[in-house]
Order: structure tokens, then C-alpha cells, then sequence
């Protein structure tokens, strides 16, 4: 089925949160960013800028209101209070020290120029490196539910018994979301209720955050995101342009409207972590592990504290009976970390399954028969059955289809002119995740389904899939179902991350369309009226507008008509994975494999992506079209991951220098060449009722791998500090001549 919202996209009729014009006119809000990395503002001025054309107010720290703190006991922090412009104190660099608000974004912009302040600079920690003795072993749990360390059998012993053995280091950098929609906002007040129209993947994170800054009832917070132009997990929380509109907006009882440049976004959302990685492999000559060892080091923000769980997706990849996984923190006066695309899983499986093809190397061993002989039949460290795991029917199909068998034995072997050619793979895995969701369908006396749920569409296809699964429910045309999505006054959800939002929002669509049946059946076998009265409901059937029941049917229209004029109502819900037994007795998982062939410029080290193939398991498949999407733009991520992307920071004053989409590059069209992605068959019985599973970050995880593993087989040259550029691979070029 086609994108329902697809029409409205194309003809620009579909209203991001920077489009709306609620409330009339709105002021236009700039924020004005520190310029040290660390210390203290001792002077702002901002005289000049208040007289400059058309500025309203200049609100720095000395005008905001009391703001509540974040509330530690709230394990996800999306939900925390947010408090901006709360003090002197500079925390990192870009850090907001001051918001002019104008009559239009470009006085706004102009007279930012104008605000002079002073500060006190301290001494900040910005190179990672330098500060990586610091590192500290965080207390609690990455999310408040995953473990930051875990331990089986003896790794020390276990991995020196083992005759072959990989110990080695990766670094991967700092990266960024950088969605298409920057970060923005329109705030108009409504009395004493504030109506926010803002771009945010979780409309009750996004409520509660505000109502917890500003001390205030949630009930009066209204947001507003029906269309989210991409998050990638940058929008899981809301930000600094948010907080400070929704103060400029109840300081001058104005609508405000505030977005993020996109150099801004590098400093005013958060960023993944850089890390450094030891992964330790040790083998018996036939490739079954021994031992296996996955111990991060990242970075965190000193008054901030974000783990990303690294080391968490090795724990389930491979059997092995001796294991280890750690995360460290050092901390440094950068931007705080935050959830970016796979999190987790993406720099993990990028070390991990770099490393996996070493020790393949190291064995003379095909990198696909490694990973099969080392499949696993239960969890290797909670010791449960997974409730359906197909990674080596993906490994196997995506060898065959791709033509695996002509990958050259050795390293920089076959050239094709001045290029070589390489093959390389890495498996694919991430943990499925369930969250509380809730759901109403409301089927009207004209025989139409209303959908409503406060869980966003960041552009993945959730419209679609919910408008397929409501028809389904209900036995009605996709012309008669309307979803509606996005609104804090609908029924509560976790919102688009994690790859959650289509299986707990499908779950509870169906459960309501499942209530809803029931509530029909009832109403036309208890109506005199209906030719079902007095008829067996077990037998009903819903399908094209009609209930039949033993071959003698009713219109759902009828029924609804003559029974409910007002139209008739049922809620659905999914359970939170710590209220699903099904989620303490097995692990849940998708799949897939990747495989992708480069060719590398033996002159200048040119890499160029040739083609790659993704195959992947992940229960049953809602929409193929919208989930063949998803999944290739992962794997394009995962490509960019490899050879690209990196936030470089100035060891100075802890800027990011590479601050706009010109010096911070990300894949382009003509970086993508070839690029297919095969979904198997399955189904999932254990997830849901459904049998389906999340999949839209399982593309990126072990995507880089696959690329980084094809240009070592390309070349010979193995790079473990990513992304892999020019300048780490030349040197290492084998001579034409030879």
C-alpha cells in the first residue's frame, strides 16, 4: 500500500511545527550561544540589542523563571525537566546564554549580534583522548533497565586458553542525527495553557518535560505534531529552542516561534558519544568461541550523564561460554550524549563485527561460516530461548543472492584497472523493545473509523501501516479509516524510537479494533432489529463494511446507526515489556546480514560503495514498501558511518568545527549506488499479537561493518578508527606495480 500522507507530502500540504500560524502573527525567536567551552558569564549586555529594530525582549539568565530540575528517578530522561538560562554558568560551548525575540527572523538574527557578553573561562576537558584515564564506571543502568556491565565464566582464562585470539581497539566519533526538519517550534499561549506545535518523535516526553521546567499541571501543555520531518532519535527530547519559546511566549502573551540553524543543531541537541572499543575474540582453530569481550570507554557531559549501551548487542550475538561487556564514562565539557540512530548497536556492531572479520582472517575461515558456527541456541547470558531468531537464514540467503562465493580469498587481489575490489559482510542484530500504548477507534454512524493516538509519524510510514491495520481490524475499505496522530489530548504512547513505534502502536490499534468487534457483535445480536439478533457472535465475521454471521450479515453502518447515532468507541492497549511475561521467559531480537562490495582507487584511495544487499528477519512485515524503506535508508547510515561521518571538536574551546552539512558530511545520492534490502517471511508469536517486530534502525546496525570489511578486503588495509578517509588508507596502498 501506498503512504496515505504521501499526497499531502507532495503538495506541500502536510504542516511541520515551523509552518503552522495558530494564534496569528508570530514573533520570531534567535538564540545567541556561548562562545567558551567552559566557565561563567560575569557581564551581558544587551542594551544595544534591545534597541535594535523590531526586537520585543532579550531574555537572558537574569529574566527566565524558576525552572524545575531533572528528576533523576524518572529512568527514561526524555520526560525530565529541561531547564535553559538557568544560571551563569556555561556549560559547553554554543550552550544558550541569550534568546532576542523580533518581529522577524531576521531582526531576531541581527540583533543576537548585538548582545555583548563577558565571561570568566575555566578550564574545560575536551579532547577525549587525553581524558580517557578519567573514565569512571557509572552507577545504575543505560535507560534505567539495561545493565552497564556483565560477566560470564572467567574471560581472562577463558580467552588466554584459546589457540587463536583478536585483541584489539576501535574508535568511533562523534555523530550527529541531522534530520531534514530542523529543530523548531511555534508556542501560543491560550490563556493560562500554552498550545506547543513542536517537531518531537514522543508527544508525552515532550509535555512533560515542559510542565516539569516550567512547575506546572501537564493538562496544561497542548502539543501539536501531526507531521515530524525525521528525528533519528534527535527529537526523542525536546531542546533549548522549545524551553525559551515557551518562555518568550507566556513572558509577552504573543505567539513565538523558534527553530535551530543548522549549525546550531551541533551544538544545542545532543550527539553520540565517541568511544573507544577493546574487543577481545578468542577461538578454537575450528572458529567456535571460547571467550568474548566487549569493553567501551565514551564520552559523557559532566553534568549530564548518558550511557549509550555499546556493548549490550554483543551479549546476544554469538555463543561463547566465557564473556564480558563494560561501559565507561569519561567525562568532558562537550554537549551532552544522546540518542542517535541505533544507539547502541550502531558503533557496537561496527567494532564488534569489524573484529569478527579479523579473527575470521586469522583462521583462514569464510567470515559467513564463522558467524554461523557460533550461533547460539539460547540467550548466552540471560540463558532464555529466543522467541524466534533467523540470523543464519539471513546470513545464508544474503551470500547466495549477493554471489558471496566470488568474494577474493585474499586481501587486494583483484583489480579492475587502477581499482581494487573487495567483498565484505557483517551480521545484524537489535534488541526488540515494548512500551505501554494505548489506542482509540471511533467508528462513526456512517460507517467510517477515526484512529486516535498521541504517536507521531517521523516520516516511517505510521499513517499508513495504523490506516491498514484499523481496516483490517474492522473489515472496512482503506477509504473509510482516517488516522489522527500527534496530539497530547490522545491517547498515550512512546511515541516514535527505538524501532517500538509500529509494533505498540499496531498492537494497540488491533486490540481496540478487537474491543470494538466485540462491542458490535453485542449490540446487533441484542437488537431486534439486526438480522443478527440472536445469533452466535463466536461465528461473526467483519469484512467490506458487513457482519456476517453464519451467511446472514448486517451493515456495520446500520448497526452503528441505529444503535450508537453518536458513533461507538473502544480503546486498545500494549503492555510495558516489564508487565509481558513473555518478556522475562524469552529474548527478543530481529536479524539480518549485510553485504556490500567497494572499489578503492589504488591511487588515491577513492572509496567508492559498488553495491551491498541487506537481508533481514523481523517477524511479520506490516507494509513491505514502507519497511524495504526504512531499511535501506539504514543501511545508507551505516555507510556513512564507515567512510564519513565525524564531528571533529577544537581541543580550544570544545567547538564542533565541522558545524554545517558542507564539512560534516553524510551519503549523498551519488554515494548510493546499488543498494537492495530483502525482508523474510516470519512472524513473530511471542512479540505480540501481530507476530510483529521494530525494524527501523536494524538496516544501520552492522551496515558499516560490512562496507569497512569490504575496503580492507579491497586493499589489505584495516583501519580501526572510523570513519575510514583517505588519509588513513593511503599509506597502506599496495603499488600497482607489484
Amino acid at each position: 500500500m501506498n503512504r496515505v500522507d504521501g499526497p499531502l507530502k507532495v503538495a506541500g500540504r502536510a504542516t511541520y511545527a515551523y509552518e503552522h500560524w495558530e494564534g496569528g502573527q508570530p514573533l520570531y525567536g534567535f538564540i545567541v550561544g556561548a562562545t567558551i567551552g567552559r566557565g561563567r558569564i560575569t557581564r551581558i549586555e544587551t542594551s544595544r540589542a534591545e534597541r535594535s529594530p523590531g526586537v520585543h525582549m532579550v531574555m537572558t539568565h537574569h529574566d527566565t523563571p524558576a525552572q524545575g530540575t531533572p528528576d533523576l528517578s524518572i529512568p527514561f530522561e526524555y520526560w525530565r525537566a529541561y531547564p535553559v538560562l538557568s544560571s551563569p554558568d556555561v556549560h559547553h560551548y554554543g550552550e544558550p546564554v541569550a534568546l532576542v525575540v523580533a518581529t522577524t527572523f531576521e531582526q531576531a538574527r541581527a540583533a543576537a549580534d548585538l548582545v555583548d557578553v563577558e565571561y570568566a573561562g575555566g578550564s574545560g576537558s575536551y579532547d577525549f583522548a587525553a581524558c580517557e584515564d578519567q573514565a569512571y564506571a557509572p552507577d545504575g543502568l543505560a535507560y534505567g533497565i539495561i545493565p552497564t556491565d556483565t560477566t560470564v565464566g572467567d574471560i581472562d582464562a577463558g580467552f588466554d586458553s584459546a589457540p587463536v585470539r583478536i585483541d584489539v581497539r576501535y574508535t568511533t566519533p562523534y555523530e550527529l542525527s541531522q534530520p531534514m526538519e530542523p529543530h523548531a517550534c511555534l508556542v501560543v499561549p491560550d490563556g493560562e495553557d500554552l498550545i506547543v506545535h513542536v517537531s518531537t518523535q514522543i508527544v508525552d516526553a515532550a509535555r512533560s518535560s515542559i510542565a516539569g521546567t516550567l512547575q506546572i499541571d501537564p493538562e496544561r501543555i497542548h502539543i501539536v505534531t501531526p507531521y515530524v520531518g525525521g528525528g533519528f532519535g534527535s527529537k526523542l527530547r525536546i531542546h533549548a529552542e522549545t524551553i525559551l519559546a515557551v518562555f518568550a511566549a507566556r513572558a509577552l502573551r504573543r505567539p513565538v516561534k523558534v527553530a535551530l540553524t543548522r549549525q546550531q543543531i551541533f551544538h544545542l541537541t545532543g550527539v553520540r558519544p565517541r568511544s573507544s572499543q577493546r574487543v577481545r575474540l578468542g577461538a578454537q582453530r575450528d572458529g567456535r568461541l571460547v571467550a568474548i569481550a566487549h569493553e567501551v570507554t565514551m564520552h559523557t557531559n559532566r553534568h549530564s550523564e548518558y550511557i549509550e549501551p555499546t556493548a549490550a548487542t554483543t551479549r546476544s550475538l554469538y555463543a561463547a561460554p566465557h564473556r564480558l561487556t563494560s561501559h565507561r564514562l569519561t567525562p568532558l565539557d562537550l554537549p551532552r550524549g544522546e540518542d542517535v540512530r541505533a544507539p547502541g548497536e550502531a558503533p557496537g556492531l561496527l567494532a564488534v563485527e569489524s573484529a569478527m572479520d579479523e579473527l575470521a582472517g586469522a583462521l583462514g575461515m569464510d567470515p559467513v561460516e564463522l558467524r554461523t558456527r557460533n550461533e547460539p541456541t539460547t540467550d548466552p547470558e540471560r540463558g532464555v530461548p529466543y522467541s524466534d531468531r533467523h540470523l543464519v537464514d539471513c546470513l545464508r540467503e544474503g551470500a547466495r543472492r549477493f554471489g558471496w562465493e566470488r568474494r577474493p580469498a585474499t586481501p587486494a587481489s583483484v583489480r579492475e584497472g587502477p581499482r581494487l575490489v573487495g567483498y565484505g559482510m557483517a551480521a545484524a542484530i537489535r534488541g526488540h523493545l515494548q512500551a505501554a500504548t494505548t489506542a482509540r477507534v471511533r467508528l462513526a454512524a456512517d460507517g467510517t473509523a477515526v484512529v486516535r493516538t498521541d504517536m507521531t509519524d517521523i516520516g516511517t510510514g505510521t499513517y499508513t501501516i495504523l490506516t491498514q491495520v484499523a481496516a483490517d481490524g474492522l473489515g472496512l475499505p482503506l477509504g473509510r479509516v482516517r488516522v489522527e496522530l500527534g496530539r497530547s489530548e490522545y491517547p498515550v504512547s512512546p511515541g516514535s524510537g527505538g524501532s517500538w513505534g509500529a509494533a505498540n502502536s499496531s498492537t494497540a490499534v488491533h486490540r481496540a479494533c478487537e474491543a470494538l468487534r466485540e462491542k458490535l457483535v453485542a449490540t446487533a445480536r441484542n437488537d431486534a432489529r439486526s438480522a443478527l439478533h440472536g445469533l452466535d457472535p463466536a461465528g461473526a465475521k467483519f469484512s467490506d463494511g458487513i457482519v456476517s454471521i453464519d451467511g446472514v450479515s448486517d451493515a456495520l453502518s446500520e448497526i452503528v446507526a441505529r444503535n450508537h447515532p453518536d458513533g461507538v468507541e473502544a480503546e486498545g492497549e500494549t503492555l510495558a515489556m516489564t508487565d509481558d511475561p513473555n518478556y522475562r521467559d524469552y529474548a527478543f531480537h530481529t536479524y539480518g546480514a549485510h553485504f556490500a562490495e567497494v572499489r578503492v582507487d589504488a591511487d588515491t584511495a577513492e572509496i567508492r560503495l559498488r553495491r551491498m544487499l541487506g537481508v533481514f528477519s523481523v517477524g511479520r512485515v506490516l507494509n513491505a514498501k514502507t519497511a524495504r524503506s526504512q531499511l535501506i535508508g539504514g543501511m545508507i547510515w551505516g555507510v556513512g558511518a564507515a567512510l564519513e561521518e565525524e564531528a571533529v571538536v577544537d581541543p580550544r574551546s570544545g567547538a564542533f568545527v565541522t558545524r554545517d552539512l558542507a564539512q560534516y558530511l553524510v551519503p549523498v545520492h551519488a554515494d548510493v549506488p546499488d543498494v537492495d534490502a530483502l525482508v523474510l517471511d516470519g512472524y513473530d508469536d511471542k512479540a505480540n499479537v501481530l507476530g510483529a517486530k521494530g525494524l527501523g534502525e536494524l538496516g544501520i546496525c552492522g551496515a558499516g561493518a560490512a562496507v569497512a570489511n569490504a575496503v580492507f578486503n579491497a586493499t589489505g588495509v584495516r583501519v580501526r578508527d572510523f570513519p575510514i578517509t583517505l588519509e588513513k588508507v593511503l599509506p597502506g596502498l599496495p603499488s600497482l606495480e607489484t
